[in-house]
């Protein structure tokens, strides 16, 4: 491809969504290029109540209105995946399965997936009672039971915020003692609301008709089989960013986190990182698009002074 875009985004979950937006209203020659399904981990999630103006919408409609949002101001977006890159240098080079793309800035928006615990129906009944964001979902377990997997500063974290929903709480944690700072530590073991269960393993996420009905638990010292009764399972136990094609390019956290300064700005200039895929304290839609437009907004600056 022998243009030259002025930026190019590469993912189309709400953050490059936003960033493309913001793009082709800056009269930049934007493109986006996701590889897969548009919208990110927001995709998985059936309802956004926490997103300002989404009181009575769904998901997939406001990712859709993204997308034609973008497009409207003259971004292109296409389905690609990035396979290789150049970032360094004037001129951008990104390599992808079926073409090869230039630009004066990249934004990296890639997002992360929670890490997986592993347990049988996992997959099957996410959205369905299992769920990886207590800010995301905590009010649709209202007066009901639910379980925290995980026993580290989010898990523990997380489920204070449940008890403010839940009837009541079950930690499930593998050790005999949790990895979390001790003051977090402390509310938890003050909070009567929660039951902690030590030593512990989910097996099987029970299939009661298409949603969760329970938990089925493995004692990992005496090997002991017990059933939990539950209507919702929050899983804490990691992100795993999407950042393995720029490794040893862009500096990262330990944790493949793509740090960047405030302006979204990494270690190469005319490089940007927006959403989960960076080092930040919050991973909501609406950190993720505000990410979106500042790391556009920085770019457009960056063409403008070249």
């Amino acid at each position: 491809m022998s243009q030259i875009y002025d930026t190019i985004i590469i993912g189309g979950g709400p953050a490059g969504l936003a960033a493309a937006l913001y793009g082709g209203r800056a009269r930049m020659k934007t493109l986006l290029i996701e590889r897969a399904k548009f919208g990110g981990q927001a995709a998985t999630t059936e309802e956004l109540e926490n997103y300002p103006g989404s009181i009575e919408d769904t998901t997939k409609p406001l990712i859709a209105r993204m997308k034609e949002q973008a497009e409207r101001f003259g971004t292109e977006i296409i389905k690609d995946e990035i396979v290789d890159l150049e970032l360094e240098g004037e001129i951008k080079k990104l390599k992808g399965r079926d073409a090869v793309y230039e630009a004066k800035t990249v934004i990296v928006a890639t997002g992360a997936n929670p890490r997986l615990a592993g347990f049988k129906n996992e997959v099957e009944l996410r959205g369905k009672g299992i769920s990886y964001c207590a800010t995301c979902d905590a009010d649709f377990f209202t007066e009901l039971d639910v379980a925290v997997v995980g026993g580290g500063d989010s898990a523990l974290d997380e489920a204070l915020y449940l008890t403010k929903f839940a009837e009541t709480v079950t930690i499930i944690h593998r050790r005999d003692e949790f990895r979390a700072n001790k003051s977090v530590q402390e509310k938890v073991f003050a909070n009567k609301k929660i039951n902690i269960i030590w030593d512990s393993v989910v097996e099987e996420a029970i299939d009661d008709d298409g949603i969760l009905g329970g938990l089925k638990l493995k004692n990992r010292k005496t090997g002991e089989i017990s059933d939990l009764d539950v209507q919702g399972c929050f899983v804490f136990v990691g992100f795993v960013p999407n950042s393995e094609l720029f490794k040893d390019k862009l500096t990262m956290t330990e944790r493949g986190e793509i740090i960047t300064d405030a302006d979204m700005k990494t270690n190469i200039p005319g490089v940007f990182a927006a959403g989960d895929v960076r080092q930040k304290s919050l991973r909501q839609v609406i950190t993720a698009t505000a990410d979106g437009a500042i790391a556009a907004t920085q770019a457009e600056h960056y063409v403008q002074n070249l």
